[in-house]
């Protein structure tokens, strides 16, 4: 399948390519190191656009569509998957759902902020007690009054210590397992609202990942997300818009391994020669680059169908499955080209070695998308 990009869509692809190159690849290594979040650099891609493509005009976005999204993100990603995984959440994971389910009122006060850059948003699923098995949450939310209370913890909340706003899954039904859930919109400056624990990760280390903690936090019932009990669908329909971002880091990382390797390869001689001439490099580097093209028109296609309307959730698992699995082998093939350099700090493969394995993991497990992609396959059998 051929895709050629709009002569729009190579704008954006050139603008995200020369503000990665020229604002994020300087710091991305030390933001690495220090665990830091490039605030000053995110607020920068707010006011560029980059955080409000999904959003259209008239909520403050650029209305750019997915597959522009996509773009934008492998060329984040390429050098600091920190930094794109943030993008990515902002505008796959809150963005989006606040556009497809908010009512008026939610749109009009959540997005224009959001899509700017002003405010930042968090997704929050995941609790101590249920990643894969989205439907076993147990954070509760009671109502009272005109209010709903909310009651429990979250996990694993990517830029949950910076979030204005969060969307919370909670349960307002214990009869039933999926549709007792609903989604929330909550400020996180609301009374009973705090961030616990900040995890120290393997990888992304530039992005923080926190436990959110909710106490008795009290949520407008004007602020639930689509209708109550609704929830989980909202959940797994948002989900299937972040795997595709998801995928599209996992093609920056996967571009990022394959030109390492070619530029090392090219440089670093053994046996009075590059070590690019032998036949062993250069097929580690032909399958590095053949999965990634496979790899990148697996993410265009999911876009596509996403932005024409169409169904994608087993396009989407194909693209993050693939994506993700594209990332660790290049990875991990980068490092073994670059040999004992490649297990330095000083090479920059070390550290995409480490950011792409969680691509395998968040926002579904490569196991997860294989029973998503199994349910359409075999869709008259299961």
């Amino acid at each position: 399948m051929q895709f050629t990009l709009t002569d729009e869509q190579r704008m954006i692809q050139e603008t995200a390519r020369d503000f990665a190159d020229n604002e994020i690849a300087p710091v991305a290594d030390r933001h690495n190191r220090e665990s830091k979040f490039p605030l000053e650099i995110v607020k920068k891609m707010g006011q560029m656009g980059f955080l409000g493509m999904s959003v259209p005009d008239e909520y403050g976005g650029t209305g750019a569509g997915n597959l522009a999204l996509v773009v934008a993100l492998e060329e984040i990603n390429r050098v600091c998957a920190s930094t794109g995984v943030t993008m990515s959440v902002q505008n796959s994971l809150v963005n989006a759902p606040l556009l497809h389910w908010g009512s008026d009122e939610i749109k009009r006060k959540f997005l224009p902020k959001l899509a700017s850059g002003e405010h930042l948003g968090a997704y929050a699923l995941s609790e101590p007690g249920s990643g894969s098995d989205a439907a076993g949450l147990v954070t509760s939310a009671v109502k009272d009054g005109s209010d709903y209370v909310l009651t429990g913890t979250k996990n694993f909340i990517t830029t949950g210590a910076e979030a204005d706003v969060v969307l919370v899954l909670a349960r307002t039904d214990t009869s039933h397992k999926t549709r007792g859930i609903t989604a929330f919109v909550v400020e996180t400056g609301t009374k009973g609202f705090t961030v616990g624990k900040k995890e120290d990760k393997l990888g992304l280390r530039a992005s923080s990942t926190v436990q959110l903690l909710l106490d008795e936090v009290r949520v407008p019932a004007s602020h639930v997300l689509g209708e109550i009990g609704s929830g989980f669908k909202i959940a797994m329909h948002t989900l299937d818009g972040g795997r595709i971002g998801i995928a599209a880091q996992a093609v920056g990382i996967a571009q990022a391994c394959l030109d390492a390797s070619i530029k090392y390869a090219s440089e670093r001689e053994a046996f009075d020669q590059p070590i690019g001439k032998f036949q062993a490099i250069q097929f580690k580097l032909a399958n590095m680059a053949t999965r990634l093209e496979a790899a990148r028109l697996l993410v265009y296609n999911a876009a596509r169908l996403k932005d024409e309307g169409k169904p994608h959730a087993k396009e989407a698992a194909m693209a993050k499955l693939f994506g993700s699995e594209t990332a660790n082998d290049a990875a991990r093939e980068a490092v073994q080209i670059h040999g004992g350099a490649g297990y330095l700090e000083d090479f920059p493969v070390e550290r995409y070695f480490r950011d792409a394995r969680i691509t395998e993991i968040y926002e579904g497990t490569s196991e997860i998308q294989r029973i998503v992609i199994a349910r359409h396959v075999l869709k008259n059998l299961l």
